[in-house]
C-alpha cells in the first residue's frame, strides 16, 4: 500500500500534465507560443484562439455533426454488438453454427479489403456524402464483440435458466437478464465506442465531399492546413496576427479531448463492479 499509492499518484500526474500544458499554450500569446516559453501556465492570458474556433459557423455545424456521429453510431454499434455477442456466447450444444460463425467474424479481425474497396463499397452503396458513410462500415466492431461474448460466457447459467421457466424467451433473456448484469463490459465498450467516433477524422475527409458536413476532429484537422482565404473576414485577419500555428493546435487537440474527459468520471466507476459476484447463491 505504501508503494501503490505514490505510484498510482506518480502515474496520474504524467497523464495529466500533457493536459494542462495543452491548455496553457492554447490561452498563451502568440509570442510566447511561438517561443517555447510555456510549460504548465499560460503567457500573455489570452481566449483568442477560443474565440477564432467557436465564432465560426463551420465549428458550430462540425461540432454538431460529431455529437450526431457519435450518438447514432454508439446506439448502432452497441446493439449489433449485443446481438452478436449473445448468440456467439452460446455452447456448440446450443447453437450448432457457432464456431463457423467465430471464425467469420475472427478472419475479418486479420485481413480487410483495404482502403480503395471499402471506398468502392461505399460508393456503390450510396452512402458517400453522407453521415451514415462515417457509421455503416464500421457499425459491427468485432473486438468489441469478442469482449462482450467473453463477458457473457461468464454469467452464470442459472440465471438464464430461471428466466426461461418462467417463461422468458432470447430476447427477453439478452434485455432483462444478461444486459442488466454486464453493466461494466458495457461501459467499457460504450467508452471505446464513443472516443472511436469521437476522435476519427480520416473517414470525413475520404467520404464526405462538403466541407459542411465534416465532423468535428475532420473540420479542426484541416482548420489550420487549409484555411479557406475565401471566408476569410477582416475580423479574422485581426485575431490570426494574435495566433500561431501552435496556440490553435493544441486548442484544438484540447476541445477535441474535452469532451471524452467530461465523460469519462461517469463511466469509470463501472470499471471496477463486478456484478454478477455473487448472483447465484448456494
Amino acid at each position: 500500500m505504501a508503494v501503490n499509492i505514490p505510484l498510482l499518484l506518480l502515474i496520474s500526474v504524467l497523464c495529466i500534465v500533457p493536459f494542462v500544458h495543452l491548455l496553457a499554450v492554447s490561452l498563451s500569446s502568440n509570442a510566447a507560443a511561438s517561443a517555447g516559453e510555456v510549460k504548465l501556465w499560460p503567457i500573455g492570458f489570452t481566449f483568442d484562439a477560443y474565440r477564432f474556433l467557436g465564432q465560426k459557423a463551420e465549428f458550430t455545424r462540425s461540432l454538431g455533426v460529431s455529437l450526431q456521429r457519435v450518438a447514432l453510431g454508439t446506439l448502432i454499434n452497441m446493439f449489433l454488438v449485443f446481438i452478436t455477442a449473445y448468440p456467439l456466447s452460446k455452447t456448440i450444444e446450443h447453437f450448432r453454427f457457432r464456431t463457423v460463425y467465430v471464425w467469420f467474424f475472427a478472419v475479418t479481425m486479420f485481413f480487410g479489403g483495404g482502403l480503395i474497396p471499402t471506398y468502392m463499397v461505399v460508393k456503390e452503396t450510396g452512402l458517400m456524402n453522407t453521415i451514415w458513410a462515417l457509421i455503416i462500415p464500421g457499425a459491427l466492431n468485432v473486438w468489441n464483440t469478442v469482449m462482450m461474448l467473453n463477458f457473457f460466457r461468464g454469467i452464470p447459467r442459472e440465471l438464464e435458466e430461471a428466466a426461461s421457466i418462467d417463461g422468458a424467451g432470447h430476447w427477453s433473456v439478452l434485455w432483462k437478464v444478461y444486459l442488466p448484469v454486464s453493466l461494466p463490459s458495457i461501459a467499457t465498450i460504450g467508452l471505446f465506442t464513443i472516443v472511436g467516433h469521437w476522435n476519427s477524422w480520416f473517414d470525413g475527409i475520404l467520404y464526405l465531399n462538403s466541407p459542411d458536413k465534416y465532423p468535428l476532429q475532420t473540420y479542426l484537422s484541416t482548420l489550420v492546413t487549409a484555411i479557406n482565404v475565401k471566408s476569410i473576414t477582416i475580423d479574422d485577419l485581426s485575431a490570426l496576427q494574435n495566433l500561431s500555428e501552435k496556440t490553435l493546435r493544441t486548442a484544438q487537440i484540447f476541445l477535441g479531448a474535452l469532451p471524452i474527459m467530461l465523460v469519462y468520471p461517469f463511466l469509470q466507476s463501472y470499471f471496477v463492479k463486478g456484478i454478477t459476484v455473487g448472483s447465484v447463491k448456494e
